[in-house]
């Protein structure tokens, strides 16, 4: 797997190199300081993952992340950062990128490119929490007709989104927890998603 990391602060840059190459299988084709130097290294490189802080210079790596993804769609971008502002999340969701972790969680990072290199999508857990705060508005039922999404599909989604458990969904709707895992499963199937994960980052995407 090859990575290019993007981080202002060298010393960072540094450590996430050995960590990263300390695992058979992954090698670090260059570091970039700057969301400018991100841009011309993944243009020069096309790595498999670009690895990439968010707060850096006069170009973030959001809007670095923004410009890979206009030139190269199928870019695979993870965004490691110890900033978990609600507008940070948004525009990351927004852009595509594929997923966002916190600095702090080290041990998650080689799970994290593994599970980005194999198309996966990876929001921590704390990310994923925080959705609900952020979405004040709600989703565009029209939207998920063309899925063939019912009523009650779209209702479920919207209790997932807001990070609710399945028990606690069939609470909520009075449903049994079998039945709304069974809802669960045919939205995931009509939408083509793999996980509550997905579904959660799809619903946000599709807001008013």
């Amino acid at each position: 797997m090859k990575i290019i990391i993007v981080d202002d602060d060298s010393l960072v840059s540094l450590s996430l190199k050995t960590i990263i190459e300390a695992n058979e299988g992954f090698e670090v084709l260059a570091i970039a300081n700057s969301g400018e130097e991100a841009v011309r290294l993944y243009k020069e490189h096309q790595p498999d993952i670009i690895l990439m802080d968010i707060r850096m210079g006069e170009m973030s790596g959001l809007e670095a992340g923004e410009e890979i993804l206009k030139r190269f769609t199928k870019a695979k971008i993870l965004f490691l950062t110890t900033f978990a502002d609600d507008e940070y999340i948004i525009k990351a969701l927004k852009i595509g990128a594929k997923g966002y972790i916190l600095k702090q969680h080290y041990n998650c990072i080689i799970p994290a490119l593994n599970a980005v290199y194999s198309g996966q999508n990876v929001f921590g857990e704390e990310i994923i929490n925080k959705l609900p705060a952020v979405m004040s508005n709600q989703g565009k039922k029209e939207d998920y007709q063309s899925y063939g999404i019912l009523d009650k599909e779209f209702e479920i989604i919207t209790w997932v989104s807001k990070g609710l458990s399945n028990k606690e969904i069939a609470q909520e709707l009075y449903l049994g927890e079998g039945t709304v895992r069974n809802y669960i499963s045919g939205i995931l199937e009509k939408l083509g998603l793999r996980d509550r994960t997905q579904l959660a980052i799809f619903y946000f995407n599709h807001l008013i």
